[in-house]
């Protein structure tokens, strides 16, 4: 399996459409059908469904497309590291994020990075805990950010400076809202919508013995979408502070829980990760940034 392959596959994929995939990868119709027949015969299953004008994915063809996706990736990024092994003022970096305020540190390191090596080129992914420390156990990115603690079996780690309040995100004419903080009680009953690991992890231990009293009606990875079904009344987004827009125009309002409860972030990388020199850099600045 050849990876030249692995990228005509996924330009069919993405095309829907041999014509157009083939003139996109400058080959020729022919020469396209026959590396895809190729690679059906050495997998032994079917990939495409042919229809008159368009080419649907099988099931077997979706699976090997996110496979195939990550070999790709996981391919130009070892091109590009070789590359600019011997560049000590640029080169790429691969960040997998998790949704928080604190990324606010990483970002402002960024910058003031950037000054002196403005050849820095920086490419992020957002996901939750699951889907970053994949891509990092790949080798696709470089650095993940988590919302939990990390495993320090398999990874180093940096606690950034500041940690994540949780709250409730409601309309601002709820009754809730009078309320300066809310309790365990105040969430029985209500429609609650989180994402699944913070409601299986922070909000759980939080809550203790009264949490099977809670209603999860929906989850959600990222708060924004969340925050819109808020708006139209479906329920109540339990979120970290400063990820919604609560200004008094906006609608809505975000009341933090009592007791208090915070979440800190760790930005994390494999052990006996070989970094480019671009990378070693910035992680020293992030070191020097995040202990002061």
């Amino acid at each position: 399996m050849e990876l030249r392959t692995m990228r005509y596959f996924l330009a069919v994929a993405r095309e829907e459409n041999m014509t157009r995939a083939a003139e996109l990868l400058h080959v020729t119709q022919p020469t396209l059908s026959k590396q895809l027949k190729t690679l059906e015969d050495e997998l032994g299953k079917k990939l495409f469904i042919r229809h008159s004008f368009s080419i649907q994915l099988t099931e077997e063809g979706i699976l090997l497309r996110k496979r195939a996706e990550d070999l790709v990736k996981m391919a130009d990024k070892i091109t590009t590291e070789f590359l600019t092994l011997d560049d000590v003022l640029g080169g790429d970096i691969y960040f997998g994020l998790a949704e928080s305020y604190q990324i606010r540190h990483l970002a402002a390191t960024i910058r003031k990075f950037k000054e002196t090596y403005p050849d820095l080129r920086y490419h992020i992914t957002s996901g939750d805990t699951e889907q970053v420390t994949e891509k990092l156990d790949k080798g696709i990115i470089d650095f993940a950010v988590l919302a939990q603690e990390p495993n320090t079996a398999k990874y180093h780690y940096l606690t950034f400076p500041n940690a994540d309040l949780w709250g409730l995100v409601m309309p601002k004419d709820c009754s809730l809202s009078e309320k300066s903080a809310i309790c365990v009680d105040d969430l029985i009953g209500l429609p609650l919508f989180c994402s699944e690991q913070g409601w299986n992890n922070d909000i759980s231990k939080w809550c203790g013995n009264s949490m099977d009293k809670l209603h999860l009606e929906g989850s959600f990875r990222l708060s924004y979408n969340g925050s819109l079904f808020v708006k139209e009344g479906l329920g109540y987004l339990l979120t970290f502070k400063h990820l919604i827009d609560t200004n008094p125009d906006s609608g809505l309002v975000f009341r933090p829980l009592a007791p208090r409860l915070e979440t800190n972030m760790y930005l994390i990388w494999k052990k006996y990760q070989v970094f480019t020199p671009i990378a070693e850099r910035l992680l020293e600045m992030l070191k020097s940034n995040f202990s002061e």
